[in-house]
């Protein structure tokens, strides 16, 4: 999987283990995209379920919402002491260094980015 956000439809009955396949880590978002009305299609899918996968597992369920599953995210990568995926390591960093100021510390591409946001 190459995105850090995965989306899935409520229909979806396959088991959790083809939905979370390949996974390294993630945040599992389970939308409603339910029509009741014809006439009126919805523009916004209902979110039912958020959940967190670690190392192709849903470890944690019923995230009230997108922000706290990121901040869930973080935490557990942390006490379990994991790296961050290659692909996504600027973001990673970037979210770590300059929105959470978790690290002294990082990386030039990182660091260039925080001047541009103070300027």
């Amino acid at each position: 999987m190459d995105t850090l956000f995965e989306k899935l439809d409520e229909e979806v009955t396959e088991p959790e283990a083809e939905q979370t396949k390949g996974v390294k880590m993630g945040v599992l978002t389970v939308l409603d995209d339910d029509d009741d009305d014809d006439d009126a299609p919805s523009l916004m899918p209902t979110v039912t379920s958020i959940a967190i996968v670690l190392e192709v597992a849903i470890v944690l369920t019923d995230v009230p919402d997108l922000p706290t599953a990121f901040a869930y995210l973080f935490g557990l990568l942390y006490s379990l002491n994991m790296e961050f995926p290659e692909e996504h390591m600027y973001t990673f960093e970037t979210i770590q260094h300059i929105f959470m100021e978790l690290t002294p510390t990082c990386s030039q591409r990182v660091r260039s980015l925080q001047t541009k946001l103070l300027l």
